[in-house]
């Protein structure tokens, strides 16, 4: 139904935080105003896109002020930054957690299916239909407003491979991989696992699960055909790390 609809409620008071004796809203109003206004933006730009949404349709469906939404994001363009950063950070979310639950599992479990669990994550918040939206929002804006495009690597690609190179830089301390950077090899690791399928989608395809992981699960096997080193050196992690080469990822 999305909030659009809510443009039709014309007799519905227009609700502002609570204010406390300065006239200014509490702490707390302010964090559950600011909250509000970014959850009926997001559906905003995903049920109108980025041209069809105004500052305007945004401070009606959230019931506030204009001068509020204007003096919190400056423009619609300060408002979508908001949007996407958020955005953003719950789709990196499950890669943080998919990585910290492979650290963790049992030496018995083979890197191969470490990193399947890893990429299954990596599909769904990717390639999900709310993540191509916005992908495609940005990627339409990026020549426009450079400061979106910088947003979208910084808090999204490096972040997502800074991810995925701690991981690796475990794998590479147990003698589980053999790679000399762990960033270079977490980009690629992306771009080989990902990166078809989000283009994919991003032009419209939709995404079929089950073809989409048997690709997913290929490209893991043509990368460990590379990352693992000599033929049959590595099956599973090592258990003694004692001897495992210590490898340093360069700063980027």
């Amino acid at each position: 139904m999305g909030l659009a609809a809510t443009r039709t409620r014309t007799a519905a008071p227009r609700r502002e935080a609570s204010k406390s004796r300065g006239g200014r809203p509490t702490k707390s109003a302010a964090i559950e105003r600011d909250q509000r206004l970014i959850e009926v933006a997001t559906r905003l730009f995903l049920d109108r896109g980025f041209d069809a949404t105004s500052l305007d349709a945004v401070a009606e469906a959230a019931r506030v002020s204009k001068p509020t939404v204007y003096s919190r994001y400056g423009d619609k363009r300060g408002l979508f930054t908001a949007v996407l950063r958020r955005e953003i950070a719950r789709w990196l979310a499950p890669l943080s957690a998919a990585a910290e639950t492979q650290l963790g599992s049992s030496s018995d479990i083979s890197v191969e299916q470490r990193l399947v669990e890893i990429g299954r994550e990596m599909l769904n918040f990717t390639c999900g239909p709310d993540a191509m939206a916005f992908s495609r929002m940005m990627t339409s804006q990026a020549i426009n407003f450079p400061d979106i495009a910088k947003l979208g690597k910084e808090e999204g690609w490096l972040k997502a491979v800074a991810t995925t190179a701690r991981f690796f830089d475990h794998l590479v301390a147990q003698g589980a991989l053999d790679v000399d950077d762990t960033t270079i090899a977490a980009e690629v690791f992306l771009d080989v696992v990902v990166g078809h399928t989000h283009r994919m989608a991003t032009f419209g395809t939709p995404m079929e699960i089950k073809a989409a992981e048997k690709r997913m699960r290929a490209a893991i096997k043509l990368f460990l055909a590379g990352a693992l080193g000599p033929a049959g050196r590595v099956q599973s992690t090592s258990k003694d790390t004692t001897k495992a080469p210590q490898r340093r990822r360069p700063s980027r």
